[in-house]
């Protein structure tokens, strides 16, 4: 199947993907646009593994002021190089980001900094709901418990108050797909009056 321009145009203005990944995507896709998304998808998560333990030197610092001026939020998100750092996009997607932590005000970036006593302390909670289900079921309906109870807590895992269909890891491996760098946040600050 020949692949046009015009679907090519289409998921590169919607995905921000070069324009030879969304053509390799779609021909591997048959011309069908969702399995494209799909695809590109899975290759982003591809391209954040490869380049998870490159060098951070260099980010931009996204900020938030709300219009009441009662809420802020500050983001540092990191990047191999300077030529990244000063990219238009880049500096959006930190901005955007801030925005984020404003909005939904996550405790943590990731998964690694919940500390064991916390998630020992919810696990205490939890077992009175799960001692009466079958015994080789507990392990996993805890496993999805804690999961649920600590995704809001939990920025990379949240949903993107813009775009609830994203994550913000997604986000974020959309970014290393797209600049070809190791891309993380680093540190998140939110004030607030209330």
């Amino acid at each position: 199947m020949e692949i046009n321009s015009t679907d090519i145009k289409a998921l590169r203005d919607e995905t921000g993907i070069s324009v030879m990944q969304c053509k390799k995507a779609l021909e591997e896709a048959g011309g069908d646009m969702e399995k494209a998304r799909i695809i590109l998808k899975k290759k982003r998560s591809e391209a954040a593994e490869k380049k998870s333990d490159r060098v951070l030197g260099a980010g931009a610092v996204g900020a938030y002021i709300h219009n009441t001026n009662e809420v802020a939020a500050l983001i540092l998100l990191a990047c191999e190089t300077d030529f990244v750092a000063k990219n238009e996009e880049f500096i959006a997607l930190a901005k955007d980001i801030a925005m984020h932590v404003a909005a939904m005000s996550p405790k943590y970036i990731s998964k690694d900094e919940l500390d064991a006593n916390i998630i020992e302390k919810a696990k205490e909670v939890f077992t009175a709901e799960v001692a009466d289900k079958p015994a080789d079921m507990q392990e996993k309906i805890m496993a999805g418990k804690l999961s649920a109870y600590f995704k809001d807590q939990i920025l990379l895992e949240q949903a993107f108050v813009k775009n609830p269909e994203t994550t913000i890891a997604d986000m974020v491996s959309g970014a290393i797909q797209k600049f070809g760098e190791n891309i993380t946040i680093a540190n998140m600050t939110r004030l607030s009056v209330k």
